[in-house]
């Protein structure tokens, strides 16, 4: 019997491109939905809590729409310090992150939930990445944002591109994790939901 035949759709809770890359590693076989989900923080909410809140949320707003799917939700929070560094949106901000960070740590806060419909049971992981930032220089700032335009990269930076020049250290368990979706952690929660990896 064609195991793919029994095989649960699986649907990407997210629009990224970054996403959508790093899971086709594992899976070329899925869909793509925009989960819609209102990403404000709710006052005093720690970074790592924030980033599953609303992993748990967007996988739960696309699982309604998917009967007999693994969905999956992805959210990344950075900080720097107390601070935030949500995507920047435009090149000032993204500048003004990237100048904040120079010489600092930033945490990087990528959780994951994947919801089997089917049953509706929820798996969740919280992964954790500290940046090192080297000190940058305002003229390096505006090269390289110039360049990449990481307007959408919480931190404004891309580490699978130019952005790992902006380093001086990456201290985590899962590469991926920094782009957006740890690979390694995603893999073990989908075998866990029944889908055979490798």
């Amino acid at each position: 019997m064609n195991e793919a035949v029994n095989s649960p759709r699986i649907v990407l809770g997210s629009t990224s491109r970054y996403r959508a890359e790093l899971l086709r590693r594992l899976i070329t076989d899925f869909e793509q939905a925009a989960p819609g989900t209102d990403e404000a923080a709710l006052p005093g909410e720690a970074p790592a809590a924030r980033a599953l809140r609303l992993a748990v949320a967007k996988a739960d707003a696309i699982a309604q729409h998917y009967p007999d799917a693994l969905v999956i939700g992805s959210d990344q929070v950075a900080a720097l310090g107390d601070l935030i560094l949500d995507k920047p949106g435009s090149m000032e901000r993204a500048c003004a992150q990237l100048a904040a960070s120079s010489g600092h740590d930033v945490d990087f806060h990528t959780a994951l939930c994947v919801v089997d419909t089917r049953n509706h049971r929820h798996y969740t992981h919280v992964d954790h990445t500290r940046v090192r930032f080297r000190t940058l220089h305002a003229d390096e700032i505006r090269r390289y944002v110039e360049r990449e335009q990481p307007l959408d990269c919480a931190g404004s930076f891309k580490c699978e591109g130019l952005g790992i020049s902006l380093f001086e250290s990456i201290d985590n368990r899962d590469p991926s994790a920094l782009i957006g979706l740890p690979l390694i952690a995603l893999a073990r929660l989908l075998r866990e939901a029944g889908v055979s990896l490798p």
